[in-house]
C-alpha cells in the first residue's frame, strides 16, 4: 500500500471503520474515500457499482455491516441477513468490477459452531449447527467470507477475510436492545448510579465466558493484514484471554463507581456458553494486541461519557 492509494473504507462512522480511519490518517495514508449511509445505500446493487466504476478504490475496507447484540440479532433475524448479504455482495462483486488490488472483509466469531472446541480454529467453520440466536447473521458472515474466496479462486482477485474477537470501544452502539455486552452494562451500571440504585439485574447466564478486543486493535490487525497477509483463508484475531460475564460487569462496576448489587436473570437467553479465537496464525505473522481490557475498558467508559452522556 502506498501512502496516496485510494482507499476506500465502508462504514467509516462504525465502531470499526471509524478507528480504521484514525489509523489510517495517523500513518499517513490521505487518499480516502468515504460515504455516508444518506450518500450511498450499500445495500442497492446499482448504486454501489456506480459508485466503485467512477472512484476505482485501489484497496477496500469491508466494515459497513448491521450489526447488534442478542437482544438485536434475536428480533430483527431478517434484517440481520439481508442487510448484510446485500451489503458484502455489493462491494465485494463490485470491487472484482472496478479492479481493487485488495480487499479486506470483516467477519465475526459468531460464525463459529455452537459446539465446536475451544478455542476457535479457522478450520472448524462449518463444521456443525450455528447458535440460534444469531444464525442469520452468521450465515451472511460466513457467505461474505466465502464469497471472497470463491472470488478469489474465479477471478483471481485479492481478497481476504479477518476473525475479530468481540469488539468493545469509542464510537461503540449504546441504543437499548441494540448494544453488545460491554456498552449495554457500562450504560446500565451508569444509569443505576446515577439513579441511586441498589440492585441491578444483567439478562443471561452470569458465567457464559467472551473474549473482548478493543477496537484499536482490531484496526492495526486490519491494517498489518493488508499489508502483510494473501490468502483465502480467513484468520483469527483475539485478544488472547476470556472472562465470564460477571467478571466483565464487576470490572465494569468499579470504573463506573457503582455500589449496588448487580445480579443475574439467567432464565434469559445467553447465546453460547463460551467465545474465544485461536489467534496463532497471526500472532505467528507478528501482530499482537497492545491495549490491556481495564485500559480499554476506562477508554470506552471516558467516551461514553463525554459522547452519550455529556
Amino acid at each position: 500500500m502506498e501512502k496516496n492509494s485510494k482507499i476506500y473504507v465502508a462504514g467509516h462512522n462504525g465502531l470499526l471503520g471509524s478507528s480504521i480511519v484514525r489509523i489510517l490518517k495517523k500513518e499517513g495514508f490521505n487518499n480516502l474515500l468515504f460515504k455516508t449511509k444518506s450518500e450511498l445505500d450499500l445495500r442497492e446493487q446499482k448504486l454501489v457499482r456506480y459508485f466503485f466504476n467512477k472512484e476505482k478504490p485501489d484497496y477496500v475496507f469491508l466494515a459497513a455491516a448491521k450489526v447488534g447484540g442478542l437482544q438485536a440479532n434475536n428480533t430483527y433475524k431478517a434484517d440481520f441477513i439481508y442487510d448484510n448479504l446485500q451489503i458484502q455482495s455489493n462491494i465485494i462483486d463490485s470491487a472484482f468490477r472496478a479492479k481493487t488490488k485488495k480487499l479486506l472483509f470483516i467477519a465475526s466469531n459468531c460464525m463459529y459452531p455452537k459446539n465446536c472446541g475451544q478455542p476457535f480454529k479457522e478450520e472448524q467453520i462449518l463444521t456443525g449447527k450455528l447458535e440460534p440466536t444469531n444464525e442469520p447473521f452468521a450465515i451472511a458472515k460466513i457467505a461474505g467470507i466465502k464469497m471472497c474466496e470463491a472470488y478469489n479462486f474465479q477471478h483471481k482477485t485479492n481478497f481476504i477475510s479477518i476473525i475479530p474477537a468481540s469488539i468493545y470501544g469509542p464510537w461503540d452502539n449504546y441504543i437499548d436492545g441494540e448494544s453488545h455486552i460491554v456498552p449495554d452494562l457500562i450504560k446500565k451500571l451508569y444509569n443505576a448510579k446515577i439513579s441511586g440504585l441498589k440492585k441491578i439485574i444483567i439478562s443471561g447466564n452470569s458465567k457464559r465466558k467472551r473474549e473482548m478486543i478493543y477496537v484499536d486493535d482490531v484496526a492495526n490487525a486490519c491494517l498489518f493484514l493488508m499489508k502483510n497477509y494473501s490468502s483465502s483463508k480467513p484468520i483469527n484475531a483475539g485478544y488472547g484471554e476470556d472472562f465470564t460475564v460477571e467478571e466483565i460487569a464487576e470490572k465494569i462496576k468499579k470504573i463506573v463507581g457503582f455500589e449496588g448489587e448487580i445480579e443475574f436473570d439467567g432464565s434469559k437467553p445467553s447465546g453460547m456458553i463460551r467465545k474465544i479465537l485461536g489467534s496463532s496464525r497471526i500472532t505467528s505473522l507478528g501482530w499482537k494486541p497492545q491495549i490491556n481490557f481495564e485500559e480499554g475498558l476506562k477508554k470506552s467508559y471516558s467516551w461514553f461519557l463525554n459522547n452519550v452522556f455529556k
